[in-house]
């Protein structure tokens, strides 16, 4: 039976995004395993054994209602957050073996009320999106006007699937995003993306940033709470001059217009000389109805 659990809750456990959770699918098949997550609604994270060789001390599969994904932050962070409820993980560090590579778990303020799971991304790719034809066809999908934009380039970024990241003007704009859904697949296919990600700035000062996810061919139209998006907008923030390069967290607001409040903590992942690493995603979990 699939656990569920609501990962990057709000602090007062309200939002985030569900995840069933199969913490032993030794076994299952993909059919089994994408039939949870078709019933579900939501991606969907197994936990297996590693194998041998892997050098790794579990193996997690995802998927969501149409296919299996190679990454997803959330259900990463929603499995490690289950097997540490079953005891089944105690110590502070985990490596585990996914699709897009090995994934390390890490548990932050290990013992104190502020404890939450932590894992990696590795570097992310950003790339600037350049020809108008193409930026004409985000907006027509986005249903945006050139006053609801900032003057910042759309950026592929990605430190696993590729996002589309659109700097809006303001919260509201974004809030208040309608977009055509019918078009969202082929444009993604079009632009070598997984989902668009809109983005807003609440504070720089504070580095807290609000975001939405429509991705290209999930099985649902938006997503509350997006950690591989979340990871890929820390480093197009940073392509942009918007945050610097150190250790403090940046909050990613998502899912507020879906009326599933969000918060996932990004932050960069660096080397003792201070070289980035790739970046730490994570945030809190609470359970929620069985799955």
């Amino acid at each position: 039976m699939a656990r569920r659990v609501r990962v990057f809750a709000a602090a007062d456990g309200s939002g985030g995004n569900p995840a069933p959770i199969v913490l032993d699918a030794e076994g299952m098949s993909d059919a089994q395993m994408r039939a949870v997550a078709a019933e579900a609604g939501h991606e969907s994270g197994f936990v297996l054994p590693a194998e041998s060789d892997a050098n790794a001390d579990f193996r997690f599969r995802f998927f969501v209602p149409r296919h299996e994904m190679e990454m997803c932050g959330h259900a990463t962070v929603g499995a490690l957050w289950c097997l540490r409820e079953a005891r089944l993980w105690n110590a502070s560090h985990v490596r585990i073996l996914t699709l897009s590579g090995v994934v390390e778990g890490f548990v932050r303020d290990m013992g104190s009320p502020s404890e939450r799971i932590e894992i990696t991304q590795p570097v992310g790719r950003v790339e600037a999106i350049t020809d108008p034809a193409v930026l004409r066809r985000i907006a027509d999908v986005l249903r945006v006007s050139a006053d609801d934009l900032l003057p910042h380039p759309v950026l592929n970024a990605a430190t696993s699937r590729v996002k589309t990241l659109v700097a809006l003007r303001s919260v509201a704009a974004l809030d208040g995003l309608q977009p055509d859904f019918s078009r969202m697949e082929a444009l993604c296919e079009e632009i070598g993306s997984t989902g668009l990600y809109p983005f807003a700035v609440e504070s720089l000062a504070d580095r807290r940033f609000h975001a939405r996810q429509f991705p290209k061919s999930s099985g649902y139209p938006e997503d509350a709470a997006t950690g591989i998006a979340a990871a890929a907008l820390l480093f197009g923030l940073k392509a942009l001059g918007l945050v610097p390069v150190d250790d403090a967290e940046v909050l990613i607001l998502q899912g507020r217009a879906m009326g599933q409040g969000s918060e996932i903590r990004v932050r960069f992942h660096r080397a003792p000389d201070g070289d980035v690493l790739g970046c730490l995603l994570g945030g809190r979990v609470v359970p929620d109805a069985v799955a």
